[in-house]
């Protein structure tokens, strides 16, 4: 029997519901910027996304678009100028930055309670201390993908394969702090296959083309395809698709899966940080 598929779409959709009526007892608009460094096609879409998500929930939302040649002091300083101003709630610097400039020394810029993505080292280490607060966006869709499927965390064994900090290190943490047993692969593992057939939940963020097929699934296993791949101008994810459906117990789509509820987040955090 097939694998029931997690809509994404849909649950992104029920919590900008429940964010406009939680806006109902605001006296003002939570405010959200973004700032884009250079012109790169992606960012560029997804940030458009983001801006069509705020006007659905009615958030005040402002784009800052820099050229890719500026130095890194001349974005700290607009960093710094939106840490000061009160009619912003959240900060987004859009990744992937210019080779010249240091991303983490960008996010490190950013004042912690403005911190929307949940990135700064204030933020993730209340994420490792197992008291979150504000957590980074990709990660925490992740946690509602796997919790709208109905099964519990707990207990549960969850490989997370990729061990980036914006997606696979936070959100092991934070399957952790919910009483998953987790194991992190990487490019450097050793029998992958063997690690990934005994995951329970299994996270797929490795940046790679369809990598995870069928016999690397363990029967009725919850799958998480983080990947967003361009293959002959459509899009596929890190998970064979087609393949792994026929195996898994649930599976996201590539599209509308983990992207929906990663803005969806970013929503939710922007609401979080207006309400302090």
């Amino acid at each position: 029997m097939p694998a029931e598929i997690i809509n994404g779409s849909r649950l992104a959709q029920q919590i900008r519901s429940q964010i406009r009526k939680q806006l109902k007892a605001f006296t003002f608009k939570p405010g959200l910027a973004v700032v884009q460094v250079g012109d790169d096609p992606a960012s560029t879409l997804y940030i458009k996304y983001k801006q069509r998500d705020c006007a659905k929930v009615h958030f005040h939302s402002e784009v800052h678009r820099l050229s890719a040649e500026i130095p890194q002091q001349t974005l700290i300083d607009k960093v710094n100028e939106l840490n000061a101003r009160n009619d912003i709630h959240g900060i987004l610097v859009q990744m992937p930055l210019p080779d010249t400039i240091d991303e983490q020394t960008i996010i490190d810029a950013i004042t912690p309670n403005k911190d929307v993505d949940g990135l700064t080292p204030h933020n993730l280490g209340n994420l490792f201390i197992n008291r979150e607060r504000v957590t980074p966006c990709t990660p925490t869709g992740i946690i509602r993908l796997i919790e709208a499927s109905g099964e519990s965390i707990e207990g549960k064994h969850a490989v997370c394969v990729g061990r980036s900090h914006l997606v696979g290190k936070p959100v092991g943490i934070m399957l952790l702090n919910r009483n998953a047993t987790v194991t992190y692969c990487h490019s450097r593992t050793t029998n992958l296959t063997e690690m990934t057939r005994q995951a329970d939940i299994l996270i797929a963020a490795v940046g790679k083309p369809e990598f995870i097929t069928a016999e690397m699934i363990k029967p009725g296993a919850i799958v998480i395809d983080v990947g967003i791949n361009s293959v002959d101008d459509h899009l596929v994810g890190d998970v064979k698709f087609d393949d792994v459906i026929e195996i898994a117990g649930y599976i996201t789509p590539v599209p509308g899966g983990v992207g929906p509820l990663t803005r969806a987040m970013l929503l939710e955090n922007t609401l979080k940080l207006a309400s302090k």
